[in-house]
């Protein structure tokens, strides 16, 4: 599991296209988005370098925390 860290994730369109972003990397199996805590929980053996280009690529910007 990896956790990433969206800070311009603020509301449920950003939820679900973040959950959509990643949901299309190969190798991800779930996804958790957390809105309080903009934290989103990654479940899979994908790259991290790839979980990131997805969500930039989406327009969310991560770190892995």
């Amino acid at each position: 599991m990896t956790t990433l860290s969206v800070p311009d994730m603020s509301c449920g369109h950003c939820k679900a296209t973040v959950e959509s972003a990643l949901g299309t990397v190969p190798q991800v199996s779930e996804v958790k988005v957390d809105l309080g805590t903009r934290k989103v929980e990654v479940i899979g053996t994908a790259p991290a370098a790839a979980r990131l280009k997805a969500l930039d690529d989406a327009g969310y910007p991560a770190t892995v925390d």
